[in-house]
């Protein structure tokens, strides 16, 4: 592979390892310094500003602080290893930077493309394999997506709490955040979202973090294509071939309702900040369930 050709799919926006492979020509990419500018200024009202909207609501980075930044590759995580190089260069908040790179079993190219994009765009990774995707082939055949989700984010937690970070910082956007919520009320039947920071419960000491939390997903991808990096996408054989993509038929879903409501997506953010709690059936707290019934009569 030369540097004018990249290997992609047949989605134009993202590299992956599965699905028809084809040469296509590639975009040459924009010098670092110009990237990194992009950021705080062409980018600074829908990217930065809620980059820095989301760690200061919900307190996510303090002096101190030791953070593992996980890089998949993909245009999520490239965004948010930057933005926290710019934070730690532009910010008042004492903390550490590590940024690790797990390789599940990418293919070779695949392997590359993730190595030249971090050293072009000067993030410093760890990268470490853990032979994920392999295991999941052979012991979830039928929900492979969601066991390799959850090993992924232990051999995170793992690596993270090894090189001695107390947070592991993960990609996740606005539209992560509302799509997951729709998701657990149409396919899992209960009210639950993606919260912007929690307490592992496995690695004692470590806190996720969502510090993108704030960010939608199309200013995401306008910042990735216009710095001319190609990003990985998930680059899994086994989901591609054996699972549908409930997500999509979700964001599919939003973007219909939003030809008729424009901020509904808004309205679905807000939800869970506004639940209330004397107007549902039923809830969780620490494990026990509730009804509405318990506390009746207590009026």
């Amino acid at each position: 592979m030369n540097n004018k050709e990249k290997i992609i799919n047949n989605d134009e926006n993202s590299i992956a390892g599965s699905g028809c492979e084809i040469l296509v020509p590639f975009n040459e990419r924009r010098p670092l310094e110009e990237i990194e500018r992009s950021i705080i200024k062409k980018y600074r009202k829908n990217i930065w500003s809620k980059f820095i909207k989301g760690i200061k609501d919900y307190n996510l980075v303090e002096d101190g602080d030791k953070i593992a930044v996980a890089i998949s590759g993909g245009k999520d995580s490239m965004l948010m290893a930057k933005l926290f190089q710019e934070l730690k260069r532009h910010g008042q908040i004492n903390f550490e930077l590590e940024f690790i790179a797990m390789d599940p079993g990418y293919h070779e190219s695949i392997k590359e493309l993730l190595i030249d994009n971090c050293n072009y765009l000067n993030i410093p990774i760890h990268i470490f394999e853990s032979g994920i995707f392999k295991i999941v082939d052979n012991i979830a055949k039928d929900y492979p997506c969601y066991m390799c989700a959850k090993m992924r984010r232990g051999a995170l937690y793992s690596k993270a709490q090894e090189l001695g970070c107390n947070k592991l910082a993960l990609g996740h956007h606005f539209n992560d955040v509302i799509e997951t919520t729709l998701i657990n009320m149409f396919y899992a039947g209960n009210f639950k979202t993606m919260l912007p920071k929690l307490k592992s419960q496995n690695y004692e000491g470590l806190e996720l973090i969502r510090p993108m939390y704030h960010i939608r997903e199309q200013y995401i991808e306008r910042f990735i294509q216009n710095s001319g990096i190609w990003p990985l996408n998930c680059a899994c054989m086994v989901a591609a071939k054996k699972t549908s993509n409930k997500r999509h038929e979700i964001k599919e879903l939003i973007k219909k309702l939003k030809e008729n409501f424009e901020d509904v997506d808004k309205s679905i953010f807000k939800a869970a900040e506004n639940v209330n709690i004397d107007a549902i059936l039923g809830w969780q707290k620490n494990g026990n369930k509730y009804s509405y019934l318990d506390f009746y009569d207590e009026e």
